[in-house]
């Protein structure tokens, strides 16, 4: 459609930063905190044994947040978020919580983020946590669709599919074989200037 206003919707994880609970599983040595949506596509599943694990081990909020105090953003996805921001609106739909998100969303340069929160005890403790909505990434589309937004979504996990199916272009980025043996009607890009190259077209920019 001529002259439609665009948005990009992008998952975080996987997408401009590396998977936080898999950066968490390597320092404490705990390798079932390696399962991520990539590997199960049902959240809540996911989400109540990662709490469990948390318990079992003693971990608290602040394990996790400075282990992701030292985490950096994937090479290049900063200039690229840079590039994307110049040419059309982005925001970033994460089931990543706004615990989790503030250093790392610092050094993507603060671009717009919806995401989830963790239910914390007053000893640090994770005891639980709290979706925005349920099937947020997708719902973020409907309403921006029904804004009359053309929806372009990035993303490479199960958790991301549905947004990507609603979005006028949904783009697999770096997807695992099973995520991409699934889905082979999404188009499936393995760096930025791969992805690039789709949203350019998509905004007719080319």
């Amino acid at each position: 459609m001529k002259n439609k206003l665009y948005i990009v919707c992008s998952d975080l994880e996987g997408v401009f930063v590396p998977e936080i609970w898999i950066n968490v599983a390597e320092k404490t040595g705990i390798k079932e905190l390696r399962l991520t949506t990539r590997d199960i596509s049902d959240y809540d599943v996911l989400m109540k044994r990662r709490i469990e694990i948390l318990r079992e081990n003693r971990l608290k909020i602040k394990d996790i947040t400075d282990v992701i105090g030292t985490m950096k953003p994937l090479e290049g996805a900063p200039a690229f978020l840079d590039w994307l921001r110049s040419c059309v609106p982005v925001i970033i739909v994460s089931d990543t919580f706004v615990q989790f998100a503030g250093p790392l969303m610092k050094k993507l340069g603060q671009p717009t983020l919806f995401c989830n929160s963790l239910i914390i005890e007053p000893d640090g403790t994770i005891s639980g946590y709290s979706l925005r909505q349920k099937d947020g990434k997708r719902h973020a589309v409907l309403a921006l669709k029904s804004l009359n937004y053309g929806v372009i979504a990035s993303g490479d996990s199960y958790n991301d599919i549905s947004m990507l199916k609603e979005a006028d272009a949904g783009i697999l980025f770096c997807p695992p074989e099973n995520v991409k043996n699934e889905f082979p009607e999404l188009p499936v890009t393995y760096n930025y200037n791969e992805l690039k190259g789709i949203i350019e077209k998509t905004l007719g920019v080319m």
